[in-house]
């Protein structure tokens, strides 16, 4: 299963890190998960909850807000606001870089800030919280007396989940713009609330308030004998089982239609390529160290249409090559490019329509590539730039004699 390292930046230009547990077949649909307070994307009950769920066919971005693990920033400077603009961030993210989030998932106070921030995303239409206060202002009773220093105080230091943090007067203030339900009420999204009996930290009644805030459709899953923070696997393991079977009637996503015929985690070195089954007809899963895509063919060609087709991926190497090498020069060069789109074409042609073909050869491949250049430019800066991208590495590698060398080997 693939897990991409991923960055992305706050609305204070802040560098947020996350990670993306991507399902070894089919997408589904892709999932936001917001951990809980102090926590960070690597806290176990986020981390199982969401390799079960790509494991399931479900996509998750984890994240670590502002401060936290590996994402940069001050945690004393932040709020719950903070929180939730830290979320709009990850969901743009997801939005450009794959496709816009349908459901959100947050454990403890990142319950409360999904169900603050979903209805400023349409996208989604689906919400689970995991032993979630029913608002952000809850969570003052974790300062205890530290609350009431920080009525003449600027700030204070708390030991919270044994770290020291300081907690500054602002954090408290925002808290209070959070004190209503009125959000729930109005949320107008399918809703999943999970929540122990026994929970210690956020009583059971919070999900009562939730509960009972809520319009339908809306749906309670006791989570008997688990803790807070979901300790023990078997718990996770079920928060992510019943979610994906809940979700699953929200969202009208489509059951996994492959399967990989391996099962085992692969390792792709720095600079390979492994490509790898996932069903008996055309669907490929392309790993490399970080990555991955699917590869397929049309639904009229007999594949089932999950991805690029050889020849798209083929002409999106040299179109991604050919568009940063044309960028690489030109903020060399300092031009004014602000803009660039490659557009490409392949065709079979008849030899004689090619100059530079070998006039032995009855038929050739073509590739047509238009490139649209926006910016301040003049006629001699653009032959330059044609000349640049007639130039890029995969451009000489197609261009070039290759040789290809293949052997069957017993494992790779």
């Amino acid at each position: 299963m693939p897990r991409i390292e991923v960055t992305f930046s706050n609305p204070q230009s802040e560098s947020l890190s996350g990670l993306l547990e991507m399902p070894s077949g089919a997408i589904k649909t892709y999932a936001l998960f917001a951990h809980c307070f102090t926590c960070s994307k690597d806290n176990l009950a986020a981390a199982r909850i969401a390799r079960a769920l790509a494991d399931l066919g479900i996509a998750v971005l984890r994240f670590d807000f502002t401060g936290l693990g590996n994402s940069k920033g001050d945690f004393s400077s932040t709020n719950f606001s903070s929180n939730l603009q830290d979320l709009m961030a990850a969901a743009n993210y997801l939005e450009q870089q794959y496709a816009p989030p349908t459901l959100l998932i947050g454990h403890s106070l990142g319950g409360s800030a999904v169900l603050a921030v979903a209805q400023d995303l349409a996208c989604v239409k689906a919400v689970v919280t995991i032993g979630a206060p029913a608002t952000a202002a809850h969570i003052k009773y974790l300062f205890a007396d530290s609350y009431h220093a920080l009525q003449h105080q600027s700030f204070v230091q708390v030991e919270l989940g044994g770290r020291s943090f300081n907690i500054q007067r602002q954090f408290i203030d925002d808290l209070e713009k959070y004190n209503s339900i009125t959000h729930i009420q109005s949320l107008k999204k399918a809703l999943l609330v999970f929540h122990s009996p026994v929970d210690q930290v956020v009583s059971i009644e919070e999900a009562a308030r939730i509960y009972t805030a809520a319009k339908h459709p809306k749906s309670f899953v006791s989570l008997d004998q688990a803790d807070h923070l979901l300790s023990n696997p078997e718990d996770s393991q079920y928060v992510a089982e019943v979610l994906s079977a809940w979700v699953s009637r929200y969202l009208k996503t489509e059951r996994i239609p492959i399967k990989p015929e391996v099962s085992e985690i692969l390792t792709v070195e720095p600079g390979s390529v492994m490509v790898r089954e996932l069903d008996k007809k055309f669907t490929r899963e392309i790993l490399t160290q970080h990555h991955r895509l699917i590869g397929d063919e049309p639904i009229a060609m007999g594949g089932a249409d999950l991805g690029f087709n050889p020849y798209e991926l083929l002409l999106a190497a040299l179109g991604s090559c050919t568009s940063m090498t044309l960028r690489m020069y030109a903020n060399h060069k300092q031009i004014d490019l602000q803009e660039i789109k490659v557009l490409l074409h392949h065709r079979r042609i008849h030899a004689e329509d090619c100059v530079d073909c070998d006039k032995s050869t009855p038929m050739a491949d073509k590739i047509i590539r238009k490139i649209q250049l926006k910016g301040n430019l003049d006629e001699k800066q653009r032959t330059r730039l044609l000349e640049i991208a007639n130039q890029c590495p995969v451009h000489k590698t197609l261009k070039n004699r290759i040789a290809v060398e293949t052997t069957i080997t017993e494992s790779l």
